[in-house]
């Protein structure tokens, strides 16, 4: 079975292009969703409280994820000490996904950070999806509710989009009118071979 990293800057559009893929039938992990999950695990809130303090909890002891968000992305220290947190919680996660589809052709293992903290190294094939920084912004301020200073700070804390299409095998370009579809297909299809 191969592993197939699905990278891209934020709102390039990541999530409508695996779904395009688990349309086909491919299982996909993505990573973000997966990583939510843990705001519910107590032991990862614990340590989340000693490298944030007690600022980004909500009253009834749950974390504020925008609270962290606004935290980490203004603070390299503190983005890398989330990071080591979650990262080998991701790994682990994902090795127990691949045993799980051990039977399938391939997986997907969709991360924007793919190349960042070395995903990529796990990888048999990456598909990099593409979409211009403007229209990513365009996106992101309709999706998130935060400002564009927000955005372009959480942008500013990943591998440029242009370097992640360089680095991987596929490109899909994810513009209106672009067929996204025929582009996954023709992608699955040389994965499958």
């Amino acid at each position: 079975m191969k592993r197939v990293g699905l990278t891209g800057g934020m709102g390039c559009g990541k999530s409508t292009v695996a779904a395009e893929f688990r349309r086909l039938g491919v299982p996909c992990f993505v990573s973000d969703i997966v990583a939510s999950g843990y705001y519910y695990d107590l032991d990862f809130l614990d340590e989340l409280r000693q490298l944030l303090g007690d600022g980004v909890f909500l009253p009834d002891g749950s974390a504020d994820k925008r609270a962290v968000a606004v935290r980490v992305f203004a603070d390299r220290q503190l983005l890398e000490g989330l990071n080591a947190m979650v990262h080998p919680r991701v790994k682990d996660d994902f090795d127990a996904f691949c045993r799980r589809y051990a039977d399938a052709p391939y997986v997907i293992f969709e991360s924007a950070i793919l190349y960042d903290y070395g995903f990529d190294r796990l990888m048999d094939r990456v598909v990099c999806v593409y979409l211009d920084i403007e229209e990513r912004l365009r996106r992101l301020l309709l999706r998130d509710g935060v400002g564009e200073e927000a955005i372009r700070a959480r942008i500013a804390n990943q591998i440029p989009a242009e370097e992640m299409m360089r680095r991987a095998d596929y490109v899909i370009l994810n513009y209106e009118g672009n067929p996204r579809q025929r582009q996954v297909a023709y992608i699955d299809k040389l994965l499958r071979q």
